[in-house]
C-alpha cells in the first residue's frame, strides 16, 4: 500500500522537478539573448541613426531640399543598403553553424566571400544612382525633387561601398559573439558623425551634399575602427580574416543562401520605401512624401531595434544547429519571443504618448507636424508586428530557411498589401493613411505566417542538415 502511493509522488515530485528545470532554463536563455540582444541593438540603431542624423539636419535646411533627400534616401535603401543587409544575412547562416561546429577555416572562409560579393554588388548599384534623377522622372516625379534627390544619392557612393564592408564585418564579430567591440566602434562613429554633420550641412554650406558625404565619412571610420581591433586583438587569431582562392570555391554556396536572404529583407523594406515613392503621385507631394519619409523613419529606428534582437537570436540558433542542439535553438526562441511581445507594448506606448510632439524631431512645418501626429495610431500597429517580424526574421536566417520567407513577404506585401495600398490610398482618396494601411496588411498577414512557419519547424533535422553542410564537406575535403 505504502508503495502504491509513494509511486505517484515520486511522478509528481519528478514532474515539478523538471516543471522547475524547464523554468530555470528558460530564464537562463532570457538573461543569454539578452546580454546579446542589447549591445546588438545599439549596434545597428547607431548604424541607422547615421542616415536619420542627416535627414534631420536637412529637414531644417528648407522644404525642397528635405523632400529631395526624402526620395533619394528611400531610393538609396530600395537598391543599395537594404540588398547589402539582406545579403549579409548568409553570412549569418553560414557562418554561425561553421562556428558552432568549431570549423573557423570555413568561417574565414565565408567571410572572405561575402567580403569579396558585397563589394562587387556594390558597382552596378552605384551606376544605377548616377542616373537616379532620369529614373524618378519616368515615374513622374518632381523634376526638381528628383535633381536634390540625385546630388544626393551620387555623393553617398562612397558610403555604400564603406557599408559592404561594415555589413560583413558585423556579422564576422556577431557570429562569434563579440559584440563590445562593435559597441564601441558604432557609437564612436556616430558620436562623431553629429559634429562632422553639422559642420559640413551647416558651417561649409554644402546643405545635403554634406549630409551625405558625411554619413560615408562615419560609415568608413566604423570600419576602420574595426578592422584595427579584427587585425590586432587575440580574440579573433583563429578565424581572422586571410584572402584565399579557397574562399571562392564557396562562392555558390554563398550566392545559394545571399540571393533568397536578400530577397526576403528586401520584399519587406521595398513596400515601406515604395510608399515615398508613392507620395510623390498624391495631391500635395511634398507634404504627403514628407509625412511619410518621417514615418517610415520612425518605424524603422524601430525596426532595427526588433531587427537587432534579431540578429542576436540568429547567432543563438545558427551556432546552437551548428554545434547539433536543437534544444537550445528551439529554448532561445522561446525566450526571444518573450522580449518581442515586450517590446511591442513598450514602443507603440512610447510612440502613442508622444505623438503630439513627434514630428518637430523632423521639421518646423505646423502642417507636417499634425498630419504626422495623425498617422501616429497606425504607426504603434506597424511598430508591434516589427517587433515580431524582426525577431522571426532572425530565426529564419538563423535556421536557414530563408527561402520560404521569401515567399511569404513577396505574397504578403505585393499580392496582399500593395493592392489594398493603391486602393485605399488612391480610389478612397485617404492618402498617406491610405497608403500605409495597406503595407501594413501585408506586415500582419506576414508575421502570422513566420510565427507558424516557425512553430511547426522540425529543428531536428535543421540541425542535421547544418552538420552535413558544414562538418561533413569539411572533413570530406570539399572546403
Amino acid at each position: 500500500m505504502e508503495k502504491e502511493e509513494a509511486a505517484p509522488l515520486l511522478a509528481k515530485f519528478e514532474e515539478t522537478n523538471d516543471g522547475m528545470a524547464s523554468e530555470s532554463s528558460f530564464f537562463q536563455e532570457l538573461r543569454r539573448v539578452g546580454s546579446m540582444a542589447a549591445p546588438m541593438v545599439a549596434v545597428t540603431v547607431s548604424h541607422y541613426l547615421l542616415q536619420v542624423v542627416s535627414l534631420m539636419m536637412v529637414g531644417h535646411t528648407g522644404k525642397l531640399s528635405f523632400s529631395g533627400v526624402a526620395i533619394a534616401s528611400s531610393f538609396a535603401e530600395v537598391t543599395g543598403f537594404s540588398v547589402l543587409i539582406g545579403m549579409a544575412g548568409a553570412l549569418e547562416t553560414l557562418g554561425g553553424q561553421a562556428y558552432g561546429a568549431q570549423e573557423f577555416r570555413k568561417l574565414r572562409n565565408y567571410t572572405c566571400c561575402a567580403l569579396i560579393t558585397l563589394i562587387l554588388v556594390c558597382f552596378p548599384i552605384s551606376l544605377l544612382w548616377i542616373f537616379m534623377d532620369k529614373i524618378l522622372m519616368l515615374c513622374g516625379q518632381d523634376p526638381q525633387i528628383s535633381n536634390a534627390a540625385h546630388v544626393y544619392c551620387t555623393c553617398l557612393i562612397p558610403a555604400l561601398f564603406g557599408y559592404a564592408v561594415l555589413q560583413t564585418l558585423v556579422r564576422y564579430f556577431q557570429i562569434q559573439s563579440m559584440i563590445i567591440p562593435m559597441v564601441f566602434s558604432s557609437v564612436a562613429a556616430l558620436c562623431l558623425h553629429v559634429p562632422i554633420c553639422w559642420v559640413m550641412v551647416f558651417k561649409l554650406g554644402l546643405g545635403h551634399v554634406g549630409a551625405a558625404l558625411a554619413i560615408g565619412v562615419s560609415y568608413w571610420l566604423n570600419v576602420v575602427g574595426l578592422g584595427i581591433y579584427m587585425k590586432y586583438s587575440s580574440a579573433c587569431e583563429k578565424t581572422r580574416i586571410v584572402f584565399s582562392r579557397n574562399a571562392l570555391l564557396n562562392s555558390a554556396e554563398f550566392l545559394r543562401f545571399a540571393v533568397p536572404s536578400g530577397l526576403m529583407f528586401c520584399f519587406e523594406w521595398w513596400s515601406f520605401e515604395l510608399l515615398t515613392l508613392l507620395a510623390g503621385l498624391l495631391p500635395n507631394p511634398h507634404l504627403e512624401s514628407s509625412v511619410l519619409s518621417i514615418s517610415l523613419n520612425t518605424t524603422t529606428l524601430h525596426y532595427f531595434i526588433s531587427y537587432g534582437v534579431g540578429a542576436a537570436v540568429s547567432t543563438r540558433v545558427s551556432s546552437e544547429l551548428g554545434a547539433g542542439n536543437p534544444k537550445a535553438a528551439r529554448a532561445a526562441i522561446r525566450a526571444v519571443m518573450t522580449l518581442g511581445i515586450a517590446d511591442a507594448v513598450f514602443w507603440s506606448s512610447v510612440f502613442f504618448c508622444c505623438r503630439n510632439i513627434l514630428g518637430y524631431a523632423y521639421s518646423n512645418d505646423k502642417e507636417v507636424v499634425d498630419y504626422v501626429a495623425d498617422m501616429v495610431p497606425l504607426l504603434c500597429l506597424s511598430v508591434s508586428s516589427d517587433s515580431l517580424i524582426g525577431i522571426l526574421s532572425g530565426i529564419a536566417r538563423g535556421g536557414g530557411f530563408q527561402q520560404i520567407g521569401t515567399y511569404i513577404n513577396l505574397g504578403a506585401y505585393y499580392i496582399v498589401g500593395a493592392p489594398i495600398a493603391v486602393f485605399l490610398g488612391f480610389g478612397l482618396h485617404l492618402n498617406a493613411k491610405g497608403l500605409w494601411m495597406g503595407t501594413l496588411t501585408g506586415s500582419l498577414l506576414q508575421a502570422i505566417i513566420l510565427a507558424a512557419v516557425t512553430a511547426f519547424k522540425d529543428w531536428q533535422k535543421e540541425a542535421t542538415k547544418a552538420r552535413e553542410r558544414i562538418v561533413d564537406k569539411a572533413y570530406n575535403g570539399l572546403v
